[in-house]
């Protein structure tokens, strides 16, 4: 509490930033003490006067200068926060000198990224400092990965302790992205070889959990009986978030197995949608086309309100164990931006305010957070539930 503020919201005068900055206006509660930080003064001044109209104490807020580039800046923010949240992608550009701020100051930091490079170069050179200081790194604390690594541990919640489990996660939706969005996909794209020597040396340092064994199997494409659809595997960040936490929490049994895959009912478009991949896998490593790709939708740009609330998600879950089988399920509106605002700005607040687990070092939201914010997006609107009962296998 000796702190000035409870939470900052770096990044808030981005597409996806203002729409977390809303959400806190709107649901930070009372005696919250919160700012904006960035490095552009007038569009941060224009935000708050739009947070204003929110909630008229908003008017109010501290806003705070912040520069990706200046890593003094970062650090004056993150040694007068408790928490500090950032918007600011791609993060494999622009995360590092905050997340190293915060591992210093030992600050608790959260983030949108699905940037698996990222995630795991912070680890090698974050991780440790960040342990010692106290400091929680929750990366992924939007779509990715928040539904899936929550969604898996509620549903290893229900089946049986100490035995092998098994759980399949489905994912169907609907909506659009951002520029910058794309962008954080086109640099992933571009830096193959990078990501592979990264996960390799993070793999050769991170210590396996002892007379346990975890697996997340990429798979190939097959039809599944339980989705009801071809299950197309998903090469995202979330499998490895959800290994994870596996990994860090006994509870996942001594031999844990997660696939993660697309849900499509149809086969030409679940191959279409392969081929789309990678064909834009492909021009990613083009400059020109990369460059031109990036230049059809420019950071900062997103879709409409009306196409947000058009847009949804559902990811359903088939874990199995110890003779027992639970179907679960995930669900919520548009996935990309106002949900995402709204796990970012939960797992903030949930940092922030309530009673939690011991832990430090670069963790998941599973490990961080786990039921208390399951709790939070449950009153929030997102579904949690048992589509099936338990069944005998």
């Amino acid at each position: 509490m000796s702190r000035t503020h409870d939470l900052v919201l770096f990044g808030a005068s981005g597409f996806t930033g203002g729409l977390t900055a809303e959400y806190l206006a709107a649901h930070a509660p009372d005696g919250c003490r919160w700012a904006l930080a960035g490095r552009n003064a007038e569009k941060l001044e224009r935000l708050r006067e739009r947070l204003g109209k929110i909630r008229p104490d908003c008017a109010e807020l501290p806003l705070l200068h912040a520069n990706a580039s200046d890593p003094g800046s970062l650090r004056r923010v993150a040694a007068d926060a408790r928490v500090v949240a950032s918007t600011v992608g791609p993060y494999i550009r622009y995360g590092e000198p905050l997340v190293a701020a915060c591992a210093a100051e030992g600050t608790d930091y959260a983030d949108l990224t699905g940037e698996p490079e990222f995630v795991d170069a912070m680890y090698l050179k974050h991780h440790q400092r960040a342990q010692e200081n106290g400091a929680r790194l929750v990366h992924a604390c939007g779509f990715d990965s928040v539904p899936h690594d929550l969604g898996v541990l509620f549903t290893v919640g229900l089946l049986p302790e100490g035995v092998p489990l098994r759980v399949d996660g489905y994912v169907r939706a609907g909506g659009t992205f951002s520029g910058g969005t794309l962008a954080s996909a086109l640099d992933a794209f571009s830096r193959g070889p990078q990501m592979v020597r990264t996960a390799k040396a993070r793999r050769r340092a991170e210590p396996r959990p002892p007379g346990r064994r975890i697996s997340t199997p990429l798979g190939g494409m097959r039809h599944s009986r339980e989705a009801g659809a071809w299950a197309v595997p998903l090469p995202t960040i979330d499998p490895q978030i959800v290994g994870r936490s596996a990994a860090a929490l006994e509870r996942y049994g001594p031999d844990f197995r997660y696939r993660h895959a697309a849900a499509v009912r149809h086969l030409p478009v679940a191959v279409g949608g392969v081929a789309g991949v990678g064909a834009l896998f492909a021009l990613a490593q083009l400059g020109p086309a990369r460059r031109w790709l990036s230049s059809r939708l420019a950071p900062g740009e997103g879709p409409s309100q009306a196409r947000r609330a058009k847009s949804w998600f559902s990811v359903r879950f088939v874990g199995e164990g110890g003779g027992e089988k639970v179907y679960t399920e995930v669900s919520g509106g548009d996935p990309g931006y106002d949900e995402t605002a709204k796990m970012l700005a939960e797992s903030a607040l949930c940092l922030a305010f309530d009673e939690l687990p011991d832990s430090a070092g670069q963790v998941t939201t599973a490990v961080a957070m786990g039921d208390a914010l399951i709790a939070r997006l449950r009153r929030a609107g997102l579904v949690f539930r048992v589509a099936h009962q338990r069944a005998s296998v």
